[in-house]
């Protein structure tokens, strides 16, 4: 039993759809292929896998189809997080989802889950870019920062002390010692931050990687990983 993540599995089964980065770096090359032969020799029936976002290019349910069926046929049990480019996922809708999709994959959004004596806890999060104006990133990342809250005070009162977290984007952006995302990973008592969303090798030291804090910090994008989940947990 063990618990592994990996995160930007940007599959198009039916749109077609490949970013700039799909098309030109060699990585990402049959990486749909790639990873399933990885989590095919890695991970056993009841092994959880935490898939850290940006599933699927589809923007509707239906353009997702072929995606949630390759994801599906991955080995062990499937948790999936929201990530920027999930436009089918609205966070209000997670329950639906969840309903949706019962006994084959679960949505962490407004919620937790369970792995041994640990809670899974997780969001989307947020970070600065350079993309929109800095005081519109300052509002996401409120609204981010209170759906992580939700989802800590729900396993703390479900009795929990133990808990990884889980964002989408990297908990500081390339001007940020610390964040909200940081500061709350610490005051909760996290054991580890796992995220996704920096993808080429220029980018994947945007953010805080290995211990600070007392904190374990991964990166677990798909290009970063070469497509081989990281274990967090044995």
């Amino acid at each position: 039993m063990a618990l592994y993540a990996i995160g930007d599995l940007h599959l198009a089964g039916q749109t077609k759809v490949k970013a700039p980065m799909q098309r030109s770096s060699k990585v990402w090359k049959n990486h749909e292929k790639k990873l399933k032969d990885n989590c095919r020799r890695l991970i056993h029936p009841d092994d959880t896998l935490v898939l850290v976002g940006d599933h699927s290019w589809g923007r509707k349910l239906e353009e997702c189809e072929l995606d949630f069926q390759y994801i599906e046929s991955l080995p062990g049990r499937k948790i999936l997080l929201r990530g920027n480019h999930d436009m089918f996922w609205e966070a209000k809708k997670t329950a639906k989802l969840n309903a949706m999709f019962a006994g084959k994959l679960e949505f962490l959004q407004g919620n937790f889950y369970t792995y041994k004596d640990y809670a899974l806890i997780g969001t989307k999060g947020y970070c600065y870019e350079g993309l929109d104006t800095p005081e519109h990133a300052a509002s996401l990342v409120r609204r981010e920062a209170g759906r992580l809250q939700i989802s800590f005070e729900l396993a703390r009162q479900a009795g929990f002390r133990k808990f990884i977290m889980f964002l989408h984007y990297p908990p500081t952006n390339i001007y940020e010692r610390s964040s909200i995302f940081t500061k709350m990973a610490e005051m909760y008592g996290a054991e580890q931050v796992v995220y996704a969303h920096c993808h080429g090798k220029a980018r994947f030291h945007d953010s805080i990687r290995g211990r600070k804090n007392g904190i374990l910090y991964s990166l677990v994008s798909g290009d970063c990983l070469n497509w081989e989940p990281q274990k967090i947990l044995p």
